[in-house]
């Protein structure tokens, strides 16, 4: 199994069982040939998966289609046509963010979503994947509403020796972000990430906040920042397409980082997101581990979630 795959396949292990179930998949192997049973059990598994009616009909129809025509089915060949529907559906979904640095003007990634869904945590992990990418990086703690976020991103500052710029609770977001900036701009670093306050999206002074943040960092870079992510949490389903909604119309999203999804019954939710907003989705959380925030691949997340190794 490709090292990749694997990675998603683990990561995913909480959303697979039924499906590998309704295969008749059972210790890496398909045993067993389609029937109404496992049929049965395929639909109750794509709508528990959270992949959106509309997606999960598209499966279901595909593979009942090849059942009819061809009543000996294996699940194997079932589960490769469930993974060939999903990378149809998700074309496009795939396109890994282009950094864009000039002396004097360091990349910015600006992270925004609610409280819990992970943006600190993914940002000390950006800040890692790019560093071992010969990115130099400082994190800049914007977060200024929440004591704990600036202590929880310094302490990861320090675990991965990143460099960080932050303030005492209170203060002003905006200012932070240029300080993070001009930081950067001064060092010779070419990539900033930004983690935001995360009160509730339907704030309005949250919103005001982001787009000031982007109005100073643009008043001495008119492209800052080019990279404007929403971290949605993976294990609210189809929940978080609401979120994604006010936030794009708020901030202009370019992307979604999708956190969470190896502690969820629900990894397919990021499907339906993407077939609503049509966002690129640049990466995947699939554990606790700075090295658990992987680039999104589309054939990695459709094999793995319907079991396929090869």
């Amino acid at each position: 199994m490709r090292a990749l795959l694997k990675k998603f396949t683990d990561g995913l292990k909480r959303t697979t069982p039924t499906f590998y179930k309704a295969f008749g998949k059972v210790g890496g192997l398909f045993t067993r040939a389609l029937d109404a049973s496992s049929v049965e059990q395929l639909e109750e598994a794509l709508y528990g998966a959270d992949l959106g009616v509309e997606t999960a009909n598209e499966i279901l129809d595909e593979i009942k289609t090849a059942w009819k025509k061809h009543p000996a089915l294996r699940g194997q060949e079932a589960a490769k046509l469930g993974a060939t529907v999903l990378k149809r559906v998700l074309a496009g979904a795939e396109q890994p963010p282009v950094l864009k640095a000039e002396p004097g003007k360091p990349e910015v990634i600006c992270l925004v979503g609610v409280n819990g869904s992970g943006k600190t945590t993914t940002a000390a992990k950006l800040a890692s994947f790019y560093q071992d990418k010969k990115h130099r990086v400082v994190l800049g703690a914007c977060d200024t509403f929440r004591a704990a976020a600036n202590e929880q991103l310094r302490t990861w500052a320090t675990r991965l020796n990143v460099e960080i710029v932050a303030s005492q609770t209170g203060a002003d977001s905006a200012a932070v972000a240029f300080d993070a900036w001009q930081a950067a701009a001064k060092r010779g670093h070419d990539l900033v990430v930004l983690d935001t306050a995360g009160r509730l999206h339907t704030k309005h002074n949250l919103m005001e906040e982001l787009k000031k943040i982007r109005r100073v960092l643009q008043k001495h870079d008119p492209a800052a920042p080019r990279h404007r992510w929403l971290v949605l949490d993976g294990s609210l389903g189809s929940n978080s397409i609401e979120q994604a909604r006010v936030f794009h119309q708020a901030f202009d999203l370019t992307g979604l980082v999708i956190t969470k999804l190896d502690g969820t019954s629900r990894g397919g939710a990021l499907v339906g997101i993407y077939r609503e907003l049509k966002l690129p989705i640049h990466f995947v959380g699939l554990g606790e581990q700075a090295g658990d925030l992987q680039p999104f691949s589309v054939d990695d997340f459709a094999d793995a979630l319907f079991g396929v190794e090869e």
